[in-house]
């Protein structure tokens, strides 16, 4: 408990980061802006562009982060996650599908929502059906689940094939962006990831059981099947919220449990709320860094604009930090 004040802290660091690393306007403008002041641009850019994208970044990251964390105690593997499982690519399968029907778009956030929420679930029924009375199993859990991702990311490349001229539309899904967002985004992220936030926060205390095993938490009592297929459908609808606002950001579900564990041990009632906040602090300040970096490749290339997707830098340090995390993982089975 003493590290959520200090991962708190973080928190309204990486807010702040995302706030001020942008081009157009420095920090003391920022600052102006905040006390009131500055010029009608300045207020635009802080309070109309800067602010809901800040809040939009640390409202996802939370999302994804309890959505794995709900992932891996309901499976009992600590490699699931949304990535893994079938939800993250189901939602942007559904996502893409929907803008290459012309039924929605990276600025017609509702409609994406829907669209993201129902490809998450289908992803997890396909994983669901596929288990059948092997659901308990990790392990067999985990090798179905790459195969039901495998196969909705060979579908939507087949997606994109057939109607090419919709890629650039959805390149942002593929890759993950915080770019663009705005007070309708916001609008609609904070009260669904809020609702399914507190469902997760209920299954706290019947999760930390489930992860001693099966056969330990139905000697007391919890139903086991009914407890994971909530956990399931908590942490789909978790992750296609934030799938459908700022795309599959790389490894953030996947990843960010493990830290919560080792920070705030096996409880979920202090590590749930853990990794809600360091989800937060990393998406935030990935985003923060894809603002400065692109910032400093544009003047450095001397290009009228560059953006550097907050889902390349996710992606790429998730990718390192899961070859630690599979290599601890094995020691620890051996």
């Amino acid at each position: 408990m003493r590290r959520l004040p200090l991962m708190a802290a973080l928190l309204v660091a990486a807010g702040c980061a995302g706030l001020i690393a942008g081009r157009a306007l420095g920090p003391a403008g920022v600052w102006e802006v905040l006390r009131g002041d500055g010029t009608p641009l300045a207020r635009h850019i802080v309070l109309e562009l800067r602010l809901p994208r800040a809040l939009v970044a640390l409202v996802a990251g939370a999302s994804l982060g309890v959505a794995g964390i709900v992932l891996q105690s309901a499976l009992r593997n600590p490699l699931a996650g949304p990535e893994v499982t079938g939800v993250a690519p189901g939602a942007v399968l559904g996502a893409v599908i929907a803008s290459g029907a012309g039924l929605a778009g990276w600025q017609s956030p509702g409609a994406v929502v829907v669209a993201a929420v129902i490809g998450g679930f289908t992803g997890a029924g396909l994983l669901w059906l596929l288990a059948g009375r092997d659901r308990a199993d990790p392990f067999d859990a985990a090798v179905y689940g790459v195969l039901v991702s495998a196969v909705l990311s060979g579908a939507t490349a087949m997606v994109l094939l057939v109607a090419p001229g919709e890629l650039g539309s959805v390149v942002q899904w593929l890759v993950g962006s915080t770019e663009g967002r705005v007070w309708q985004h916001w609008n609609l992220l904070w009260p669904w990831a809020l609702c399914w936030l507190l469902a997760a926060w209920a299954l706290a205390a019947p999760l930390t059981l489930l992860r001693c095993g099966d056969e330990q938490a139905a000697a007391q009592g919890l139903r086991t099947g009914r407890v994971r297929l909530a956990a399931l459908v908590c942490a789909v609808a978790l992750t296609a919220g934030a799938v459908a606002t700022v795309g599959a950001l790389g490894f953030v579900g996947l990843l960010v449990p493990h830290l919560a564990f080792a920070l705030y041990g096996a409880d979920l009632r202090t590590a749930l709320p853990g990794a809600a906040l360091t989800g937060a602090v990393v998406v935030a300040g990935a985003d923060a860094t894809a603002q400065a970096l692109s910032r400093l490749l544009t003047d450095a290339l001397g290009a009228d604009r560059l953006s550097v997707p907050t889902g390349a830098l996710t992606t790429c340090a998730g990718a390192a930090l899961l070859l630690i995390a599979a290599r601890r993982i094995r020691e620890d089975t051996t």
